[in-house]
């Protein structure tokens, strides 16, 4: 059995309005979603950020796969590394850099697993070593956002109608709306803790969200805020003593390892990143400067499932916590998340997705369901997920129509705030 076919489609999700510290969602999320197919007619799924870059990477691949066998993923991941020639400047001018690579990899190695776990009759978990549980606690994922729910859905839920999808049109732009967002997605989806994506208006005003947060929550709900490393060392240090006791982890207050080990030693509580340790090669500065005490892991940017295994050990090892990261994906994505997350030998913090903000979907088993917050490990061979052909087609075709072809939070910003500039250190 080897791999025959690969099929890539570019799709367009629909996004809400959500505010972040490099600007405003557009109404569409770009993704992609790879499709291998073997000499017996076995097929295999993944999904991945998309942008043309990506993509375009992607199809360079394909000639490579072809004929490969899909349990063969370290001959693939070698073939992929050492694609043209082997001098570090002509890998320059190849159609992937490392960070590529690991997108282009993570794609091919979910969607081989896939194959793997149909023909073995086994759940992708069990490719990881097994489920160290049923089911996988996510967190609830908060966003300051104008009103709206993004692409053609427009403004045709009203707000006060109640209930989740209300609230993913409504505007939140305070604490009292944000406690509103939180308290629809904690019925609705039964979240036991709660993260707000910072960096969007002056600390004081967020740190005021965080506090209306806890008083509406009580002291047993984990909370989590990111400011996306836009703030000074100084405004970290000051804020994070003001919010000590009150959160669970501070996520990227400041930009880089030296930065956040300053912040580390300054303030009493723990510090998680996806942001100044997001590769393999960044983890001895890591450990030698104490930069985090938690790594956000995305099994999209760390090069696939097997790898973010090994990072859990890595973890372990140098006592760093461990949790995942998210963007906007829809099932197919969190259904590897899912995988992984139940194979996890330890999983002390809920993970973070922005799953309920999407309402479309590309499987044919509908969306995912939230109990109490969690969501229950496939035991169906592979990841548990199939295709819907109708639904990709009509994704694709809203990637044909928007326009769009990689993401930019910052254009979008300027059509409301014309002249609004991305500053890497903002307050």
């Amino acid at each position: 059995m080897t791999i025959k076919e690969m099929i890539i489609t570019p799709i367009a999700i629909v996004d809400p309005p959500l505010l972040n510290a490099a600007g405003l969602h557009a109404p569409y999320a770009l993704r992609t979603i790879v499709e291998l197919i073997t000499t017996d007619n076995i097929s295999g799924v993944s999904e991945i950020p998309g942008n043309i870059e990506i993509d375009a990477a992607l199809a360079s691949a394909r000639e490579l796969l072809i004929g490969k066998d899909p349990f063969q993923l370290n001959a693939i991941r070698h073939t992929l590394e050492n694609v043209g020639t082997e001098t570090a400047a002509q890998r320059g001018d190849a159609p992937w850099d490392q960070r590529k690579l690991v997108h282009v990899f993570s794609a091919i190695e979910v969607a081989c697993m896939d194959i793997i776990g149909k023909v073995l009759g086994l759940p992708v978990v069990d490719l990881l070593g097994g489920r160290m549980r049923d089911r996988v606690p996510f967190s609830a994922y908060l966003f300051y956002k104008y009103a709206g729910a993004g692409g053609k859905l427009g403004f045709g839920v009203d707000p006060a109608a109640g209930g989740w999808a209300a609230a993913r049109q409504a505007e939140a732009l305070d604490p009292a709306g944000i406690v509103d967002q939180a308290r629809a997605m904690y019925t609705e989806f039964g979240f036991q803790s709660i993260k707000l994506k910072g960096g969007v208006f002056e600390p004081r005003a967020e740190v005021d969200a965080i506090i209306a947060l806890r008083e509406a929550f009580g002291p047993g709900t984990p909370l989590r805020i990111d400011p996306n490393a836009v703030w000074t060392v100084e405004t970290a240090i000051r804020y994070g003593k003001e919010m000590e006791g009150l959160l669970e982890y501070l996520e990227d207050p400041v930009r880089g390892q030296e930065n956040m080990a300053k912040v580390r030693k300054a303030v009493n509580i723990p510090l998680a990143t996806n942001m100044c340790t997001t590769a393999f090669e960044d983890i001895p500065g890591s450990i030698s400067l104490g930069s985090e005490d938690i790594i956000l892991s995305d099994h999209h940017f760390w090069g696939g499932l097997r790898t973010s295994m090994e990072l859990s050990r890595i973890c372990a090892t140098f006592g760093r916590g461990l949790s995942m990261h998210s963007n906007s994906h829809l099932g197919i994505s969190l259904a590897a998340m899912v995988h992984l997350g139940a194979a996890l030998p330890r999983l002390p913090y809920a993970l973070d997705t922005h799953y309920p903000w999407q309402s479309d979907e590309v499987i044919t088993r509908g969306r995912f369901k939230f109990e109490e917050g969690a969501v229950m490990v496939p035991r169906e061979p592979g990841l548990g997920v199939e295709l819907d052909r109708e639904s990709l087609a009509r994704l694709h075709q809203n990637y044909l129509d928007c326009g769009l072809t990689r993401r930019d939070d910052a254009v979008e910003m300027q059509k409301v705030v014309p002249g609004w500039t991305f500053e890497a250190v903002r307050w």
